[in-house]
């Protein structure tokens, strides 16, 4: 008589094509979770699971970490809600980028940060306001720019506070732009933080601009087709690629207003890829046209992206400059967190940009999705029909 063994895994996805840029995996393998942890990855591991869920034909992705949206839900009017939005869409951690400041950081983070099952980081907008509502420039009167506030509240926070943030558009500063985005730079240097810019519309050429910023810093919306962008003509402009040489990073940042996709379609063509893709998912923009971070790398796999660096760019890229990478976010491995998002590609879809072009193109979308070894329930796309 022969006594049958306990099975070895709880689950196993078996049969995917696992995508891992943190380790440089691109093969079909099976993924193998017990508990709230992966236990193996390999090949034939379906044979000793609990259960199996035949993910033939499918890609598995890490889970998805989103580098910049905004979530301050029913405080501030800019606010998506983080469950239904990321998480329920193959997100399992976010960087809000701004919405809240010092004034109403403890809001924050009770409100998002506590009440949400992913992990919410921020940058700290430095007007101590944060962004309430987009119809009104938080830093239009500059006293709201206080440092010692948001220089104290970053301190009291490293557990959320991963960076601050300046929206440097001519609508949100007026002239004061340059001595307050000096003020920020000071601020960050103090804090031994990055800031992150959001640029379209500044009162100043990109390249102007540019002079201020240190390695480690961001330049949010790298592909709006605003004026003073990173281009000229068809080129990437000499002194954006300078800054990325001397450690400037960029996001691409879809937003309401923020992508084009010409801009994105000739920087793609002359080399030039976000060093973090994000969706800048926000309430007037994640029913359309940017809908979640899924959506936004199917859009610039589409114009030319390599599907494996878009990856890089919305898991391993984002979890290293948000400090999550050392709490195992953005990356596949045997004893990390079973964070997985399996996705398959849909029949073609038209896609909009910011500025209501479109393409028609295959979507990714999640068909399993595990946060710390549990399924997720995913919420359907909100996008447009089939073509």
């Amino acid at each position: 008589m022969s006594i049958s063994s306990a099975p070895s895994y709880d689950l196993v996805l078996a049969g995917g094509t696992v995508i891992d840029p943190a380790s440089d995996t691109n093969a079909r393998l099976d993924v193998a979770v017990t508990g709230d942890r992966i236990a193996a990855i390999g090949k034939g591991l379906a044979t000793n699971a609990a259960r199996t869920i035949d993910v033939t034909g499918s890609t598995v992705l890490p889970g998805l970490v989103e580098g910049h949206t905004h979530i301050f839900q029913y405080v501030s009017a800019v606010g998506a809600p983080a469950e239904e939005a990321h998480l329920r869409r193959g997100v399992v951690a976010a960087a809000d980028a701004g919405t809240a400041g010092a004034s109403t950081f403890a809001a924050f983070r009770k409100l998002v940060v506590e009440a949400n099952p992913l992990r919410i980081v921020n940058f700290l907008n430095v007007s101590v306001l944060g962004l309430i509502d987009f119809r009104f420039g938080e830093l239009l009167n500059p006293d709201t720019l206080v440092p010692e506030d948001a220089l104290a509240t970053a301190e009291a926070h490293p557990d959320i506070v991963r960076g601050f943030k300046i929206r440097l558009s001519e609508d949100v500063v007026g002239e004061n732009w340059e001595s307050l985005l000096k003020k920020s730079v000071a601020l960050a240097e103090q804090a031994g933080l990055p800031l992150m810019l959001h640029i379209g519309e500044t009162s100043e050429p990109l390249p102007v601009v540019l002079d201020y910023l240190r390695p480690g810093d961001i330049v949010a919306h790298c592909y709006t087709g605003k004026p003073y962008g990173i281009l000229d003509g068809d080129k990437v402009q000499p002194a954006v690629n300078a800054a990325r040489e001397r450690g400037v990073l960029f996001d691409s940042a879809h937003g309401k207003s923020n992508l084009s996709f010409e801009v994105a379609r000739r920087a793609i063509a002359d080399g030039f890829l976000p060093d973090v893709l994000s969706s800048d998912t926000s309430a007037r923009n994640w029913r359309g046209p940017v809908f979640d971070l899924l959506t936004s790398i199917s859009k610039l796999v589409a114009l030319g992206a390599p599907l494996e660096e878009c990856v890089r760019r919305a898991t391993v890229a984002p979890a290293q400059l948000l400090g999550l990478d050392a709490e195992g976010y953005g990356r596949l491995e045997v004893g990390g967190r079973a964070d997985v998002t399996v996705v398959d590609w849909t029949d073609e879809v038209t896609l909009p940009d910011a500025a209501g072009n479109t393409i028609v193109a295959p979507r990714l979308e999640p068909t399993v999705v595990l946060h710390g070894g549990a399924e997720v329930d995913i919420v359907p796309w909100r996008g447009l029909k089939t073509a």
